[in-house]
């Protein structure tokens, strides 16, 4: 295979998108599995050293990890759809945009919701650290960010499973699959779980989504949901 060839071209466009996905999955996991427990049990001084030391750093590779998955996610998309069109690629298109569409939530929350809500926390730790007072507003962001990055953790888990069923589970579709009922099933569901990131309650309050078992289990269990709404109606 030629390097610079359009196969060579999608090949490296993939290596990409593995390279910067690893990269902003393993950050989202790190602060959900890692970092967040370990605030809950932090003294201040300790918690407030982090806020204004590691956490801008992990961040900054955070989102610019997502911004990079996103594009070269969506530039393999359109490469494809120029390349075979969408009626010869209809059951691998149906898989990964789905897989696809959880992913570009995510990448929405971490550019929209959590990374504004970052800031403010953020601004009111060093504001704090100079004998300044808190940001009145920061506690409730902070809040947001966490529902919205326990969020991208619980799609995480479908969107890789999808991601993966494009090019290996192929098998999934049925001779006459029923792509319009099954997008209309899946987008309520994922769609609901979206609106729940943005205007749902609290983390403290959030079940189950308050606890780290009971994202990952939330986040199997979405994947359960979804595979059995592909496996009855594609």
């Amino acid at each position: 295979m030629e390097l610079f060839s359009m196969d060579g071209c999608l090949f490296l466009l993939r290596w990409i998108h593995f390279l910067v996905g690893i990269t902003w999955i393993g950050v989202l996991y790190y602060f959900n599995f890692i970092q967040t427990p370990f605030f809950a049990t932090a003294d201040a001084p300790v918690r407030s050293a982090m806020i204004r030391g590691l956490v801008p750093n992990a961040l900054w590779w955070f989102r610019w990890g997502a911004m990079f998955t996103f594009l070269s996610g969506w530039t393999i998309v359109l490469a494809k759809l120029h390349l075979g069109g969408v009626s010869a690629q209809a059951g691998y298109l149906t898989l990964i945009l789905t897989g696809g569409l959880m992913g570009t939530f995510m990448w929405a929350n971490v550019w929209f919701v959590i990374w504004p809500a970052q800031q403010v926390v953020i601004a009111s730790a060093e504001q704090v650290a100079g004998g300044g007072e808190a940001i009145p507003e920061a506690a409730a962001r902070g809040q947001r960010a966490g529902l919205a990055s326990r969020t991208n953790t619980l799609f995480s888990f479908p969107m890789l499973f999808f991601m993966g069923s494009a090019s290996h589970f192929q098998g999934l579709l049925s001779a006459s699959p029923g792509y319009g009922l099954y997008w209309l099933l899946a987008l309520v569901v994922i769609v609901a779980v979206e609106i729940n990131a943005l205007i749902g309650p609290g983390l403290a309050t959030q079940k189950p989504l308050g606890s780290v078992s009971g994202t990952i289990h939330a986040g199997l269990a979405l994947t359960l949901v979804l595979y059995i709404i592909a496996s009855t109606t594609l």
